[in-house]
């Protein structure tokens, strides 16, 4: 057999048409890919984020609907000087350019004060640390209340006149007052320390009293 004939074999129309083939569906499988991602991915499309603060979240997830992106809440806090259910704050913030579709998360007033148990701290930090603690967690904290005890050390906690207890749930709209030791003690301890020279004087001088006080001997009356 010839070579001319051996390669005439592998190269003939019915191989050559299924090459072709072959490269016109990866040719059609890449544009598809390109032209279907941007569709997909809104490429080119912009749309503002719009500036939800202070709004309504009502009216913000009209508002975000209209423009064909959506609205999630993805957590609560509070302000009292602002009505109940409306937007604190937004993820992505106003002015960004976003895709079709995107989520803004946002961060909605409460109608009612948070409220967070009392930590354990009475009788078990110092006035500094409770203080701390307290503000932390959003508490205002009055002027302490000073007490009978170690200096600066905490007590026990008020609320509007009430004592309160580790654990007890108070609103974070409710002052607190910390009791505070003034550095005194309650029953304060009056016994003297001597040295041993100063014992020593002591004991003579009540033998001096005892001789004094005694009657003398042979005087006693019979009755």
């Amino acid at each position: 057999m010839k070579s001319k004939d051996f390669f005439g074999k592998f190269v003939s129309v019915y191989l050559l048409g299924h090459l072709l083939a072959m490269a016109l569906v990866v040719l059609l499988v890449c544009l598809g890919v390109k032209y279907g991602l941007d569709v997909y991915t809104h490429h080119g499309e912009n749309i503002e984020v719009p500036d939800l603060h202070k709004m309504d979240y009502g009216k913000a997830r009209d508002l975000i609907e209209r423009q064909g992106l959506r609205i999630v809440v993805n957590d609560s806090g509070y302000n009292k000087r602002l009505p109940a259910d409306c937007v604190l704050a937004q993820t992505p913030r106003a002015g960004l350019n976003v895709k079709t579709g995107h989520v803004i998360y946002v961060t909605v007033n409460s109608a009612l004060s948070p409220a967070f148990p009392i930590p354990d701290l009475i009788d078990n930090s110092s006035a500094r640390e409770a203080e701390a603690k307290l503000m932390s967690m959003g508490f205002k904290i009055l002027e302490p209340e000073y007490v009978t005890g170690e200096k600066d050390w905490v007590y026990g906690i008020t609320c509007r006149g009430r004592r309160i207890n580790t654990g007890d749930i108070v609103s974070v709209e409710t002052p607190l007052r910390l009791l505070v030791g003034s550095g005194t003690l309650e029953d304060e301890d009056t016994d003297t320390d001597y040295t041993d020279d100063e014992l020593f004087v002591a004991d003579s001088e009540i033998d001096d009293f005892q001789e004094v006080t005694a009657p003398p001997a042979g005087n006693e009356q019979e009755p």
